[in-house]
C-alpha cells in the first residue's frame, strides 16, 4: 500500500497530502522542451526536480505513469502568441528544415536528460502527431462557445471564465493584468488581451514550414492546446499531477487550464508542480543570451554530470538555485569526499533489516515531506556514520539510490577498482599527504603543497588537480 506524500499545489498555493483518483497509481504530465536549440542546464534542473518526485513517489508504493510532449510546432517566440514560430526561427538559422531541427534538439535534449541520471517518461508524442486531437478539442471549444474565429485565427475567449487567473493571488492578478495591457504586442483580432490563439491559418504568417488542412483553412495549431490534448490522449479526462517549471504558470498553464476544463466541463488536474528557476549571476538562465550552457558542455569541461544532479538536489527544487563554476566545483569536491567514503566500506556481514527499515522510513519522511531532497542526502550522511555493519550501509545506499540516482556504489566501485592493484601502506600514505596538501593549499602555504606533489611524483605518483577533487595514478 502506498504511503501519505505531501508536496506544494501551485493551484491551492499550499503543501497538500497527495491523494490520487485511483489508490496507488499516479497519472502525470510534464511539460516537455521546444526542440529548436539545445535545453540549457536551468531547463535539466527543471526535469531533475520532476524525475526526483517520480521516483520518490514511486519509493512511496505509487505506480506512476509519466506522459511528456515534444514542442515541434507552434511555439512562438513570445508565449503570449506573438513573434515568429521557435522551430521555424531554427530552422532559418541552422538552414535545416523543421523537422531536421526537430529530430537533432530532440536527441540532444535526450542525451542530456539521461546523462543525468533521469527515467526516460512513460510515453514521448510530438505535436505533430497529434493534429486530430487539436482540430477535434477546438471544434468542441466552439461549439460551446469558448472560442471564437476572427482574422481566419481560432482564439479562446477568456471573458467566459469565472477564474482565468487560477494560479494568481489578488495581488499578482493586478499585476498580469497590467503585464497583458503595457508588455504583449497588440493582436487586433482578439476580443480580450488575455485570449490565445487555438489555431493559427496563413493570415497569420505566410512562411510557416508545417501546416495542415483544417475546418478554418489550412494553418497550425497553437502552442497551448498540445499540452491539454497530448495529456487527455494518454491518461484520459483527468489526471492527478501536472509538472513543469514557474515560467510554464503564466500563461502556458494557466491557458492549459482554461481550454481544458472548458472542454471537459469539469475539473482537469487536482496537483500542480511546479520548479523554481536556476539562475547565474546575470540573473536567469536564457537561451536568448548567447551560448547555451548545457550538460553536455559541462561534460566536456571535465564534470561528472551527476554531479550537477547531486548539486540541483542538494538543495530545495521551490527555491532559486544560483549556479557558478566555483558551486559546481564545490559540489564536485563533496561528491568526491562522498564517493571516497562509501568506497571504503566492506561487504562482510549480514544486513540489518530493522536498521535498514528505519533509515529507508527517514528517507520516505525527508521526500514526502514536499520533496525535501536536502533533508534526504543528510539521512543518507547520517546512515554512513550509523553503528552498523558496513553490509547494512551498502544496502540503504542502494536503496536510497533509486531516487536520488547519482550511482553511488557504480562510482564506488570504479574508485577501489582504480585502487585495488596497489600496495595498501602505500594507498594510506597517499591519502594522507593528499589532505595535509589540501590542508596546505588552504593555508596558503604553497611551499608545503609543493612539497607534497614532489614526494609523491618521486615515489610514482603523480597528482593532478581536477574540478571534481584531487586525482592521482600510478607513472
Amino acid at each position: 500500500m502506498a504511503e501519505s506524500f505531501s508536496f506544494y499545489n501551485s493551484l491551492t498555493r499550499s503543501v497538500d497530502e497527495f491523494v490520487p483518483r485511483i489508490p496507488g497509481k499516479v497519472s502525470m504530465y510534464t511539460c516537455g522542451p521546444t526542440v529548436y536549440h539545445y535545453a540549457h542546464i536551468g531547463n535539466i534542473r527543471t526535469y531533475i526536480m520532476q524525475d526526483v518526485l517520480v521516483k520518490a513517489l514511486m519509493y512511496a508504493g505509487y505506480d506512476v505513469k509519466r506522459v511528456m510532449n515534444i514542442t515541434d510546432v507552434g511555439h512562438l517566440s513570445s508565449d503570449a502568441d506573438t513573434g515568429e514560430d521557435k522551430m521555424l526561427a531554427g530552422a532559418k538559422r541552422e538552414h535545416k528544415s523543421v523537422m531536421e531541427i526537430a529530430k537533432f534538439y530532440t536527441d540532444a535534449f535526450f542525451n542530456d536528460f539521461c546523462a543525468v541520471g533521469n527515467k526516460m517518461p512513460d510515453v514521448i508524442e510530438p505535436a505533430t502527431a497529434c493534429i486530430p486531437e487539436f482540430i477535434n478539442m477546438i471544434e468542441v471549444l466552439l461549439d460551446k462557445g469558448y472560442a471564437y474565429q476572427a482574422g481566419g485565427n481560432i482564439y479562446f475567449d477568456t471573458s467566459k471564465l469565472d477564474d482565468y487567473y487560477v494560479f494568481s493571488s489578488a495581488i499578482e492578478k493586478e499585476q498580469l493584468e497590467v503585464g497583458v495591457r503595457d508588455d504583449v504586442e497588440e493582436d487586433v483580432n482578439k476580443k480580450n488581451k488575455t485570449d490565445f490563439v487555438l489555431w493559427f491559418t496563413k493570415s497569420k504568417f505566410e512562411d510557416q514550414a508545417l501546416k495542415w488542412d483544417s475546418p478554418w483553412g489550412v494553418g497550425y495549431p497553437g502552442w497551448h492546446i498540445e499540452c491539454s490534448c497530448i495529456a487527455m490522449k494518454h491518461l484520459g479526462k483527468q489526471m492527478d499531477i501536472h509538472c513543469g517549471g514557474v515560467d510554464n504558470m503564466f500563461p502556458h498553464h494557466t491557458n492549459e487550464i482554461a481550454q481544458s476544463e472548458s472542454f471537459l466541463g469539469h475539473r482537469w488536474c487536482g496537483y500542480w508542480f511546479h520548479s523554481n528557476h536556476l539562475n547565474d549571476r546575470a540573473g536567469k538562465m536564457s537561451k536568448s543570451k548567447g551560448a547555451v550552457l548545457t550538460v553536455s558542455v559541462l561534460k566536456e569541461k571535465g564534470y561528472d554530470p551527476l554531479v550537477y544532479r547531486f548539486f540541483c538536489i542538494q538543495s530545495h527544487y521551490r527555491k532559486p538555485l544560483e549556479f557558478s563554476f566555483e558551486v559546481l566545483d564545490n559540489a564536485a569536491a563533496t561528491f568526491g569526499k562522498l564517493i571516497k567514503r562509501i568506497s571504503e566500506l566492506g561487504e562482510d556481514g549480514a544486513v540489518d533489516d530493522s536498521v535498514k527499515k528505519d533509515y529507508e522510513a527517514r528517507f520516505r519522511e525527508a521526500l514526502s515531506g514536499d520533496l525535501n531532497t536536502s533533508m534526504a542526502i543528510t539521512v543518507l550522511y547520517d546512515a554512513l556514520k550509523a553503528d552498523t555493519n558496513d553490509a547494512t550501509k551498502l544496502a540503504i545506499i542502494e536503496s536510497f539510490d533509486k531516487v536520488l540516482s547519482l550511482d553511488l556504489l557504480g562510482h564506488a566501485k570504479s574508485l577501489k577498482e582504480g585502487a585495488s592493484d596497489i600496495d595498501p601502506e602505500l594507498l594510506k600514505y597517499i591519502n594522507e599527504q593528499i589532505g595535509k596538501r589540501a590542508e596546505a593549499k588552504k593555508a596558503k602555504d604553497f611551499a608545503t603543497a609543493d612539497e607534497i606533489r614532489n614526494d609523491l611524483l618521486s615515489r610514482g605518483v603523480e597528482i593532478k588537480d581536477t574540478r571534481e577533487g584531487v586525482k592521482w595514478q600510478l607513472i
